[in-house]
């Protein structure tokens, strides 16, 4: 199976479809990784159908948490190499992003990636998320996060980002959980979880969907 094959036929079943040219800018993205890779730590994987797979796939699944629309606001907590937030924008153009990061070589490798690929409403700050001006509270319909060490932290750091009603939407281990109780002391109330496996993998997640009240 193509590196194409395996992304397409894995977003098919997460209900995404992409076109050949979103297939193509994945396709760039993960040629550039692998440049880069080989001069910042961006990821520990190395396999390209693995990237596909645990990076791209994984970032995707996000999308069954919320729903896209044009005027939607996206914050991506310690964006890291792009993920979820890239993956997310070659699939929906229509989103506002807003990427933090605070090492500075990864958020230079994410401004050049956003050139390379051409990519519009979409911004880097390099900064720590907990030291963000406070003009970004209360101003995203969506916040996202994969470099926390557990959801306690993610949702305490990111719940103040939301707009009222806004949701943060995680992917996480099928171990892990969080009760009700936690979750309303960071101002939010759990909306779903929703069990699934990655495509082409037995890995399994859990898409975790809390609300600001």
């Amino acid at each position: 199976m193509t590196l194409r094959t395996l992304l397409t036929a894995g977003a098919q079943k997460l209900g995404i479809i992409l076109s050949d040219q979103q297939a193509d800018l994945f396709l760039v993205y993960l040629v550039e990784l692998e440049k880069w890779n080989r001069k910042i730590n961006l990821t520990a994987i190395r396999n390209e159908q693995d990237i596909v797979i645990k990076h791209f796939l994984d970032s995707l699944s996000y999308l069954n948490g919320f729903a896209p629309g044009p005027a939607l606001r996206l914050l991506d907590m310690g964006a890291g190499a792009g993920f979820p937030a890239i993956p997310i924008k070659i699939a929906h153009r229509e989103i506002g992003v807003t990427m933090v990061e605070a090492v500075h070589k990864k958020a230079s490798f994410l401004r050049h990636i956003v050139r390379m690929l051409k990519l519009t409403e979409i911004v880097v700050v390099d900064t720590r998320t907990d030291e963000l001006p406070s003009s970004h509270h209360g101003s995203y319909d969506v916040v996202t996060a994969r470099a926390f060490a557990d959801m306690q932290a993610a949702i305490s750091e990111g719940a103040i980002f939301l707009k009222p009603g806004g949701h943060m939407v995680l992917s996480r281990g099928p171990e892990e959980t969080i009760g009700e109780g936690e979750a309303l002391k960071a101002g939010l109330v759990i909306e779903k979880k929703q069990d699934l496996r990655l495509p082409h993998s037995n890995d399994p997640r859990a898409i975790w969907v809390f609300r600001k009240r």
